[in-house]
């Protein structure tokens, strides 16, 4: 069985990143890669990491037609720009995983709250799942759009949703500091990711308010069952890929979060508790689909737990795949991988 696949902004990382891992995919064909400014040229021109039969495929433009036999599209593309692709896929019968940020909202209100833009098609928000694959499959099972989450609300929010739910945590007090590799803002020339820029350095960004913080909250409230308040500072390290969140929390019974943890995800393929008092890295989690969670425990009120993902895979393309997988019926973990490159 093959599904012929359409990805647009096939040429960001993110979207190099879905052409890597669908071309292993059993079930997965790629018959057509959406581009913008890159039109007209052969992938292996803009993504040199192509290699076969895919490299001599000719980008089309973004807005181009889709054939009749594409029934699967994902849409790599700035927030507002995907809205209209994912409107005319939808419209035509396909099935859409959306790795930009227009549909993570439930509201449009929410939506221009964080991207200060009205968002063009409100109506489509309500049928829309927001895709955070180990807290909504039934609804991903059905559903024909699928809002990916941000790479930091994922590392975020899957430490955070069991111990909400739980009861157990001070929801008025939650700290999030992520660090992301570079690849995370994205492909396009920008001067304060110039080498000279970045190279030896570590900044802070986003402040006083990152557009993250919205979905964070938003979906805390919807899947943790609690309203919270985050105080969310991101930053950028010199890095090309992964992604690091620490959360500082309080609440009680802190030595029982562990263990709150380890059961929830213990059936889990792509979320690995590590034990009592080990710390993950990204470097362990690197090429992956994974989540690796570590907690220290500071009392009996405080603790920190620390959060690692591929920001690249399980931070968006990965977790795009896993949402399809669930989509279409497939084993959610086909053609992804659990294991991290090492060294």
């Amino acid at each position: 069985m093959k599904i012929n696949v359409a990805i647009l902004g096939s040429t960001g990382y993110t979207g190099a990143e879905l052409i890597r891992l669908i071309d292993n995919h059993p079930h997965f064909n790629i018959t057509h890669l959406g581009a913008h400014s890159q039109a007209g040229k052969q992938v292996a021109d803009v993504i040199p990491s192509i290699s076969g039969h895919i490299s001599s495929m000719t980008l089309a433009a973004a807005d181009s037609p889709l054939a009749d036999d594409i029934q699967l599209v994902f849409t790599a593309l700035p927030h507002t720009a995907a809205a209209e692709s994912v409107k005319k896929a939808l419209n035509s019968g396909k099935k859409v995983v959306d790795l930009s940020a227009d549909f993570r909202h439930q509201t449009h209100i929410t939506y221009q709250q964080a991207y200060g833009v009205a968002h063009p098609y409100p109506n489509l928000l309500n049928d829309a799942v927001y895709g955070l694959s180990e807290w909504a499959r039934e609804k991903i099972r059905s559903a024909k759009l699928v809002a990916n989450p941000g790479c930091y609300p994922t590392s975020t929010l899957l430490p955070l949703i069991p111990l909400l739910q739980a009861g157990v945590l001070d929801d008025k007090s939650i700290i999030v500091d992520s660090k992301s590799g570079a690849s995370g803002a994205g492909r396009s020339a920008k001067t304060n990711l110039l080498y000279c820029e970045i190279n030896e350095g570590v900044s802070a960004y986003g402040l006083p308010r990152h557009r993250h913080a919205w979905e964070m909250e938003e979906w805390a409230k919807e899947l943790g069952l609690k309203e919270v308040q985050v105080r969310f500072v991101p930053h950028i390290l010199p890095m090309s890929r992964g992604m690091l969140t620490t959360l500082h929390l309080s609440g009680r019974d802190t030595a029982s979060w562990h263990s709150l943890l380890s059961e929830t995800y213990a059936n889990e393929p792509f979320v690995r508790i590590l034990p009592e008092g080990s710390l993950p890295s990204t470097k362990f989690v690197a090429g992956s689909n994974r989540c690796d969670i570590g907690i220290c425990r500071l009392n009996e009120h405080d603790a920190v737990i620390v959060s690692c993902i591929d920001n690249l895979i399980k931070g968006a393309s990965g977790q795009a795949i896993q949402n399809a997988n669930l989509m279409l019926g497939f084993d959610e973990s086909m053609g992804l991988p659990q294991h991290a490159q090492w060294p």
